[in-house]
Formats: structure tokens, C-alpha cells, sequence
């Protein structure tokens, strides 16, 4: 069975449309032009500002004119994550989806159910001729995943309605008042390069099948951090064992956990049997750590016969891997407030030491912007220390609950209505567009919802079909509770 002829179909059609489309972050011109000719073809007004963003309008069903205006948000990007085993160009090739019993995945990659199914939800209201609503309007931004350039970008001007809807949430039955904000940091150093001495062997030091993930939802798993795993196994190899790095390369966005990395040295000869005994034995002992969090974790050490390259000066490449090993990584504090909610953390999302060139990059979280910039500090010390440069970029507040919220009050007593129970308060360690978006209307009332995503930012991503039509109803029965203004 193909995913769009699963129910409703006025949803699933929609997400299956944009699986078929490229569209990882920063290349999401052909689901931009996408989504502004569907607009245009369901006869809605639509507009692509500067930035790419799409906004459609939806005029309310007559009688309903007076309601208070709702706006779907969502973003039209996907992070583009896949297997080391799997041939797949991001920028070209189609999501391949396949049903697994209850659940949508795909083969070998990421869905993008984060945030197409959101996107296909309110494009299902946009679409559909039997539903009653006051004035709908549908904001679908750019790069969400690596910088939230389309909130970011988007005028305040430009939408109209009163009462938010943000599509970005990954659990049913719980709604969404709140988010961290977040901080990307960049160190970079520059280092001698020394030519190898003859004899000396070539070996590859590899670490994969961690399960990765979120770094905002999945930070508080405890998961394995590759590129923090490998420096763990290299610091004793180059100050004990007479290795010498000559590159390292692992994790590739900001905002997932790294779950693979790839290093290369030279050994001495006199010292391969030595090499080969420490790395046996940090494996063994990562994979005692981490049997239950990332039982799959696969760590090798293999003989390499081509050689020549330049190495890095042996003093730098020890600064920089206890750098690595000084940064805070992970949960850095739980909420005192909302219990199991991550309060502070940060992610070593990428490492590249290669011909001279060392770069780290990081993602800092938190709902409070003193929390992030205390951590900050620490981490611009570690990496000031090893000689690096640090920089900062990407900042954004985070988004404060309101308890006195329109549009909460209606979704609670709407899921309670239609479920029998009380829908769950959550507030999320992930980053939502909610924050950037508030500040620039801070007239509107906010809340995030979804069906259930699980495991999204990697290759384990799946989508939970009976929650897709379940929160399909709940959006329905929301629209048709919309009290006027």
C-alpha cells in the first residue's frame, strides 16, 4: 500500500507529496515553488515572501466570519540524515516510505515527518470543503532545522490571525506551551602540519551505529556522542601510544546528535600490538556503557594500506581532543519546575580536524537565557584554552507559557471531549519557531501540537499512523470550538 491511500487520505496524500520532494535546509526552493502553486491551484490567496516562506489564506465558511483567526504554522524543510550503507542524494532523490505495521518509515534515511506531516495536516484544512472555521491562514517557513532563517526573516505585517497553532510537536495528546531557546557556538584553530616518518602505518579508527537523534528531545536519553567517544579513545593513543592524528571528521547538524565519526593516524610500527590492545579495550568498555542506550555501537580499528598525508603536531592534536573532552556535552540541568523536562544542555554536534584546520561546532538549549549564556562561558573556556577562536551566532529566546491562553483553554476542554481524559501540559527542550514568531506578534496565543514522531533527526525516524488520523479529528473539532472575537 502506498502511504496516501491510508486514512484520512486528505492528510496522507499531502505528506506523501512531500516525501517526493528534495527539500533538506537550505535547499528548499522546489517545496517553496511547491506549496506556492498548490496554494494558487486550490483557488486560496498565497503569498512567498523574500525569504521563501509560504503564507495561505483560507477565508471563514460563511457564518463564521466573526471567530477569532487561526494560523497553522509549520516548517517546510527536513533534516537530511541517512546510513553510511545507503546511496541517497538529499538534493535529489525522493523519501522512499514504507509501511511497518503500525508505523510510517523510510529506508535507510530520515522521513521528514518532522515537520511534513504538520504541513500536510494544515494543508488537509486549507483543502477541505467540509469543515466549519472562522479565517485560516497557513505560515510554512524556510530552515527551520538549521537556524530558523524563515521566522527569523518573516515580516510582522504580513499575518493577520489571532490564535497560533504551531504543528511542530511529536506526541499526541500532549500540547505544547514552551520551548528553549537556543546558541550555536564555533571554535576554530589553525595547527602545524609534520610529514610521517617512514614506516609508520596508516590506520583508521571508526565508531557507528549509535542511534543518535534529537538534541533537543532526545539529549536527556543519555545517548552516545560520537565525536565525544572517539576523542575518549584517542587521547591515550596519542599521549601513551605514539599515535599521530592526522584527521578526524564525525556528526554533520547542529541539531542532532553525532553518531558517527572517522579518524585516521599513524601507528609506529613497534607500536601497533600496543595501539591495537587500547583500542580493543576502550571498546569494550564504551560498549558496556552504552549497551542499553546505543546497543549497536560498532567500533573499528583497521589497517589502512595508503599513506603520505601530513599529520597534525603532536602538542595541538592533544589540546584539541581534551578540548573536546572538557566541553560540556549533554544534559547540563533538568527543570525545577516541569518534571523530566531538560532545562539546560548542550550538543557537540560536529568535528572536523583536517589539514590544518580544527572546527568544532555546538548547539546550546535552554529555557533560560541566563542558563545558556552561564554555559556558554564554560564552553568558549574550554575551547579558548586549546587556542581556538570562539564565536557565537544563532541565538534565540526561548517561549514563555501563558496560562491564561485562548486557544489552550480550547484545546484542553476540545481533547477532553473527544478522548475522556485530559490532554497532557508540556513545555519542550526542542527549539520551536513559537519564540521568534511570538516577539514579532506578541498579540497571538500559542500552542504545538502533533501526532506521534519518533526518533526524528535520524534514520530511525517513524510516524505513528493511528495518531495522524486521531490528531486530524482533534485539529477539526479545534477549528469548529474557535470562540469569536
Amino acid at each position: 500500500m502506498n502511504i496516501s491511500e491510508l486514512n484520512p487520505q486528505i492528510v496522507w496524500k499531502n505528506f506523501h507529496a512531500l516525501t517526493q520532494i528534495p527539500r533538506p535546509s537550505k535547499h528548499e526552493e522546489k517545496v517553496s515553488e511547491y506549496l506556492y502553486n498548490w496554494g494558487v491551484s486550490h483557488g486560496l490567496e498565497t503569498i512567498k515572501d523574500e525569504a521563501g516562506n509560504i503564507i495561505i489564506r483560507k477565508p471563514a465558511t460563511p457564518g463564521c466570519e466573526n471567530r477569532m483567526g487561526v494560523i497553522f504554522q509549520g516548517h517546510m524543510d527536513m533534516v537530511p540524515q541517512k546510513n553510511s550503507d545507503v546511496e541517497h542524494d538529499f538534493l535529489t532523490d525522493p523519501i522512499k516510505t514504507r509501511i511497518d505495521g503500525e508505523w510510517v518509515k523510510a529506508t535507510g534515511t530520515t522521513l521528514g515527518a518532522d515537520n511534513g506531516i504538520g504541513v500536510a495536516l494544515a494543508l488537509g484544512v486549507l483543502e477541505s470543503k467540509d469543515l466549519q472555521h472562522g479565517p485560516v491562514e497557513l505560515l510554512v517557513t524556510v530552515d527551520e532545522e538549521t537556524g530558523m532563517t524563515g521566522a527569523n526573516l518573516l515580516s510582522n505585517k504580513v499575518l493577520k490571525g489571532d490564535l497560533l497553532i504551531n504543528c511542530d510537536s511529536e506526541a499526541e495528546g500532549e500540547l505544547c506551551v514552551g520551548c528553549a531557546g537556543g546558541l550555536d557556538t564555533n571554535a576554530t584553530a589553525s595547527y602545524d602540519l609534520k610529514a610521517p616518518q617512514t614506516g609508520w602505518k596508516l590506520y583508521k579508527f571508526n565508531i557507528k551505529g549509535l542511534r543518535g537523534g534529537h538534541s533537543g528531545m532526545d539529549i536527556s536519553l543519555y545517548r552516545g556522542n560520537s565525536n565525544i567517544l572517539t576523542a575518549r579513545v584517542l587521547l591515550p593513543l596519542l599521549s601513551k601510544a605514539g599515535v599521530k592524528l592526522i584527521s578526524m571528521e564525525g556528526g554533520s547538524l547542529r541539531n542532532a546528535i553525532p553518531r558517527e565519526t572517522t579518524a585516521y593516524v599513524y601507528v609506529p610500527a613497534d607500536k601497533v600490538a600496543k595501539a591495537t590492545r587500547m583500542v580493543a579495550k576502550a571498546a569494550k568498555e564504551i560498549k558496556a556503557e552504552f549497551y542499553m542506550a546505543d546497543p549497536d555501537i560498532e567500533i573499528s580499528f583497521t589497517r589502512e594500506r595508503k599513506g603520505g598525508k601530513k599529520y597534525a603536531e603532536e602538542a595541538a592534536a592533544e589540546r584539541f581532543m581534551r578540548a573536546i573532552l572538557a566541553c560540556p556535552n549533554g544534559v547540563e540541568r533538568m527543570s525545577d519546575t516541569l518534571e523530566g523536562l531538560t532545562e539546560t544542555s548542550n550538543n557537540l554536534a560536529k568535528v572536523t580536524l583536517n589539514r590544518g584546520h580544527f572546527e568544532v561546532l555546538t548547539l546550546m538549549r535552554s529555557s533560560l537565557d541566563c542558563a545558556k549564556m552561564a554555559l556558554s562561558r564554560r564552553i568558549e573556556s574550554a575551547f579558548v584554552l586549546a587556542g581556538c577562536k570562539v564565536k557565537f551566532s544563532g541565538g534565540y529566546s526561548g517561549w514563555a507559557p501563558n496560562n491564561n491562553s485562548i486557544i489552550l483553554k480550547v484545546m484542553k476542554e476540545t481533547y477532553e471531549k473527544l478522548n475522556g481524559k485530559p490532554a497532557k501540559i508540556v513545555a519542550t527542550h526542542g527549539g520551536l519557531e513559537c519564540g521568534i514568531l511570538g516577539a514579532k506578534y506578541p498579540n497571538w496565543d500559542m500552542v504545538s501540537c502533533g501526532p506521534t514522531i519518533m526518533y526524528p533527526h535520524s534514520p530511525d525516524e517513524k510516524l505513528f499512523i493511528p495518531s495522524v488520523e486521531r490528531t486530524w479529528d482533534y485539529i477539526k473539532a479545534t477549528l469548529e470550538a474557535i470562540p469569536e472575537k
